[in-house]
């Protein structure tokens, strides 16, 4: 039985067209249930429902087989027991630092001013102020990210952007783009080795299923450098930090 994590949302819906086009189905109502734990029309396949943070996690400490998370979540995960074969090229979206209306991000950076950044991604923002020469002191938070310039919480937050909207709606203007990010299928190194066989016609399917869809990789503008880079993709090497 290979186990394949997955998070509720967006992950989720845009990953079933993708199983759909391998060949896997899933019944509806299992979806609609509160189950954790799903079935597919594969006897050899399984869904395992997580937090997206968490799904770097199962799969590292072999709980799940394989999973599919962003690459965001990868980045600040670290990357540790994982293979990162195949960008899937759904959850697309941009990681990108926002400040209030009015607020001179750009002289604050010159002045190398010591700057507060509200976000989830703290190792993300160290690495890429750093890079810059800027102080930061990251403030973790797990939502509602929009506020924290608002009320003096911090002076910037690094969060992932779709559409722009909600920044929109709260005064907050984007400043700076950190990368883009698309969702990734990962797999547990462990179990790559072990259970090759079986999972090699899944991972091929699937890579099969990415490329007809005709939706070209993601290119990101940095790459961490405590996260090594990952091979071509389908390398049994390839570990998550590609700047693809």
């Amino acid at each position: 039985m290979i186990t394949l994590a997955l998070s509720k949302g967006r992950i989720l819906d845009e990953t079933l067209p993708l199983l759909a086009a391998a060949g896997i189905s899933v019944d509806p109502a299992v979806l609609d249930s509160r189950k954790l734990i799903l079935p597919t029309a594969d006897p050899g396949l399984r869904l395992i429902i997580v937090r997206a943070s968490d799904v770097p996690t199962y799969v590292q400490y072999g709980a799940a087989d394989i999973g599919v998370a962003g690459k965001d979540v990868l980045l600040e995960h670290g990357g540790e027991g994982l293979y990162q074969p195949i960008d899937l090229r759904i959850g697309r979206c941009r990681l990108c630092v926002a400040v209030r209306r009015g607020f001179d991000y750009a002289a604050s950076v010159r002045s190398g001013a010591r700057l507060r950044v509200a976000t989830k991604y703290t190792m993300v923002a160290r690495e890429h102020f750093a890079a810059k020469g800027v102080h930061v002191d990251p403030i973790k938070l797990y939502g509602s990210m929009e506020l924290a310039p608002l009320v003096g919480l911090a002076d910037a937050i690094v969060d992932v952007v779709s559409t722009g909207s909600t920044l929109k709606a709260n005064d907050l203007v984007e400043v700076e783009d950190i990368m883009s990010i698309s969702a990734r299928l990962v797999v547990n190194q462990a179990a790559f080795k072990t259970r090759r066989a079986a999972l090699a016609p899944l991972l091929a399917a699937l890579e099969r299923a990415v490329e007809q869809s005709g939706v070209q990789p993601s290119v990101s503008s940095l790459v961490l450098s405590s996260v090594p880079p990952a091979l071509p993709s389908g390398s049994a090497n390839a570990r998550v930090g590609s700047s693809s």
